[in-house]
């Protein structure tokens, strides 16, 4: 492992100033491959090819449906005597030296005049030979389709390759998780790490399945769908602790450990028939499925409860979280599954050799556990998370010294050192290096409500240095996945990235932070253990309104919203730049349009947050030229100041609702409408007890827009429309004009 670890270090130290072969001849692969010996000149091919393999594989599959869908080839389509592509399985065609698990995914691609031949270790890896194939496929400045001439042997490093589906907050639609697993298949991960919650019917405990959560019949659609492209669907449910889900329902209140909803009683026999009830109904839906993640995250509190024969100390805490995974892992092996578990707090590190050896650490919580799992002989997971709190869209990339803004500096500046880059240092670099690593775990977690298409970078760059660490620099990986993903026709997508993210981490800052009204503790993260962490609400403070009988006013917005104002400016722009270029390649990209829709619906919805902000200045001074007015003896002025200005925070309001109406039409588009009531079952939420997540804060997806609503639209326009009318009627001025209904603001009332 020592040895492993100082070549990665070595091509960590390397990756970012040398781009590969391939992708230095034009050709992309995601992930590269390990071996490539290219030869001079190109193979053209065209429909007279033919395919010969074993029949209804996956790997002829991919070729005939992406040869259409992607390269408008349609191979076969010929007399059957033209060249061909020969897919064959021939255990130990390539030699690995590696495990059986990782040396059945190995495979051979060999391009030449006589043909090209596609063999595989076994059936994954005949798979894999064919995916890439069709990423090299392209064509050249004749329109013709060519692949380079060569031969690629290749095979992952490791062996699990997990990507996470975190639904907590969201429930996809059927055939959006089936593109999804088409493109996880394309970039060869080959594990799902299905977090559930409550989006499965547990049909034991049918109360804790939200309306229209997925059946036992159509979760055992999707893993029948992804095995068919050799991955696995590996339930993810979340216990003892982020149990909210299921505590939140009266008839489990009796489970709570501490009172609240968080985290269910280890010292009570009811949770554990629970939660192996919960495992026993997630198994008989994903037959055929090694693995069940018993998640074990952030359990703060193992046996608190009055019901524990022992006092609730450091060391019994460690002891029964202990026990909780090994009751997991037997009742799992029972079942023919075996346990991967985050071994974190509060496992203390001389319990470790407590935990089964066959159990997969899936986080490697604290360096000092690694000396009991290499004695157990433990396997691990490399886990990076490439999401986690941020608003709007994932902080992919390093930006400082590039953002725009200007508007926040010294300590309050935020520094993003970007999320690609720490995953390629840790993954090829990381502690679990030191144990015995068997896979990687790319998360993506749902806690700000963020749409899935902002993050399949991410999860494309974890199939990346999964399959070969520290390889690909993060440049090239981008560029790579852009064209991957896009296609060739896509221009200026880096910058259409950064942009949005940019806007993104602009629009989170240009907010009041204040301490939430929630009710309930608040628990902390892996970072802050426990409670006592402050949850906070964004607002804003409207333009303070006139006086009634005067109209006195002193502005205070602008005043108070300076650097904000200052930002909103800057944004804009941007965000007009980022709207426009949004649009230009929505009419260029070959494949994954909707990916931009969704992007353009942020853009718009980040946009009129600047808007918001500038037209409140605006406000203000409209405000400010009433009072003058009124000072000056002119009313009928100042009413139409006073109605100018609830107008513009009328149209600002309408605004606002109807760009984020059509945000939610997009995102519905892949996503079913967030606690959706069905067949007269209606959405449970209750937000008190739980962890501080943005998209907890609405029961539907409102989350997005609870910001810009607390500022108090509704009081706030109609206290100044009394007062424009009191005004007016005290001065026999008649006010004219007020917007009172949306539709007169689409009626072009303006």
């Amino acid at each position: 492992m020592v040895l492993i670890a100082a070549l990665l270090l070595c091509a960590v130290s390397l990756g970012a100033q040398n781009a590969t072969e391939l992708w230095r001849r034009g050709y992309s692969v995601i992930p590269a491959p390990q071996r490539v010996r290219l030869e001079a000149g190109e193979v053209l091919l065209g429909d007279h090819w033919q395919i010969e393999g074993p029949a209804n594989h996956a790997a002829v599959k991919a070729l005939l449906e992406d040869g259409a869908a992607f390269h408008q080839v349609r191979f076969g389509g010929g007399s059957g005597s033209g060249p061909a592509i020969r897919l064959a399985v021939q255990p130990g065609a390539v030699k690995t030296g590696a495990e059986p698990g990782v040396d059945r995914q190995a495979y051979r691609l060999s391009i030449g005049d006589g043909g090209i031949a596609i063999t595989g270790n076994g059936d994954p890896g005949l798979f894999y030979g064919a995916q890439t194939l069709l990423q090299l496929m392209k064509r050249d400045g004749a329109g013709r389709l060519v692949a380079p001439k060569g031969v690629i042997e290749d095979w992952p490093r490791l062996e699990l390759r997990f990507l996470h589906w975190d639904t907590k907050h969201h429930q996809d639609r059927m055939e959006t998780l089936k593109r999804y697993l088409d493109w996880t298949a394309r970039f060869k991960a080959n594990m799902i790490a299905f977090e559930l919650e409550d989006k499965f019917e547990y049909p034991s405990h049918p109360v804790i399945g939200a309306p229209g959560a997925f059946t036992t019949a159509q979760l055992q659609e999707i893993v029948a769908y992804a095995r068919e492209r050799f991955i696995q669907v590996v339930p993810d449910v979340q216990a003892p602790a982020h149990m909210a889900y299921v505590l939140k329902h009266p008839e489990f209140a009796h489970l709570r450990a501490d009172g609240n909803n968080y985290q269910s009683a280890l010292c009570d026999p009811k949770t554990y028939e629970l939660i192996f009830s919960m495992y026993d109904d997630v198994i008989r839906a994903t037959p055929g499925v090694d693995y069940l993640l018993v998640s074990t995250d952030e359990v703060y509190y193992a046996g608190i409860e009055s019901l524990c024969d022992q006092p609730y100390n450091e060391e019994n805490r460690s002891l029964r979280w202990a026990e909780f995974v090994r009751r997991a892992r037997n009742h799992l092996a029972q079942h023919g599954r075996r346990a991967v578990a985050w071994v974190e707090y509060p496992l203390l590190p001389r319990h470790v050799k407590l935990l089964p050896p066959d159990l997969i650490d899936g986080v490697i919580g604290e360096r000092e556990y690694l000396e009991g799992e290499n004695q157990l002989g433990m396997r691990q997971l490399a886990y990076v998370s490439m999401q986690g709190s941020e608003f709007l869209f994932p902080d992919h990339f390093s930006l400082e010294g590039e953002d725009e803004g200007g508007a926040l500096e010294g300590e309050e500046e935020r520094i993003i050192r970007g999320r690609l880059a720490g995953a390629y240092q840790s993954i090829a670099l990381g502690r679990h290096w030191k144990g015995r690593p068997i896979g990687v775990f790319g998360a993506a977690w749902d806690d700000s409500g963020l749409h899935n298409e902002t993050f399949w970078l991410g999860w494309s760059a974890v199939a990346q240095w999964g399959w070969n660490p520290g390889t690909v620099s993060p440049e090239q990986h981008t560029a790579e996945f852009f064209r991957a993903y896009y296609g060739p026709g896509a221009e200026g997508m880096d910058e259409i990235y950064r942009g949005m993210q940019r806007q993104a981490r602009a629009w989170e800052r240009t907010w009041d932070r204040v301490v939430s009204r929630a009710r309930g503790p608040v628990y902390g993260d892996s970072d802050g253990k426990g409670l006592n962490t402050t949850r906070y609400d964004l607002t804003l403070g409207a333009p303070p309104l006139p006086g009634r009988e005067d109209l006195a006013f002193t502005p205070r917005f602008a005043h108070r919203y300076g650097r904000y104002l200052a930002e909103a400016r800057v944004r804009m722009a941007e965000n007009r730049r980022l709207a426009l270029a949004l649009h230009d390649n929505l009419g260029r990209l070959q494949r994954n349009h909707y990916n931009l829709e969704v992007f353009l619906a942020l853009a718009r919805f980040m946009g009129h947050h600047w808007h918001l902000l500038a037209e409140f200045a605006r406000v203000e001074d409209s405000l400010l030229k009433a009072y003058a007015d009124a000072k000056e003896n002119q009313p009928a002025d100042a009413v139409t100041h006073l109605v100018s200005a609830h107008n513009e925070a009328f149209r600002l309001r309408h605004q606002g609702e109807r760009i984020f109406s059509e945000l939610q039409v997009v995102f519905e588009r892949s996503q079913f409408p967030k606690g959706q009531a069905v067949g007269g079952r209606t959405f449970f939420h209750k937000l008190d007890d739980t962890k501080d997540h943005w998209a907890d804060r609405t029961p539907d997806l409102g989350f997005m827009m609870a910001p810009e609503r607390s500022i108090g639209w509704e009081s706030w326009l109609k206290e100044l429309a009394d007062i424009a009318r009191d005004y007016g009627a005290r001065h026999t001025v008649p006010v004219k004009g007020l917007l009172e209904t949306p539709a007169e603001v689409e009626g072009g009332s303006r």
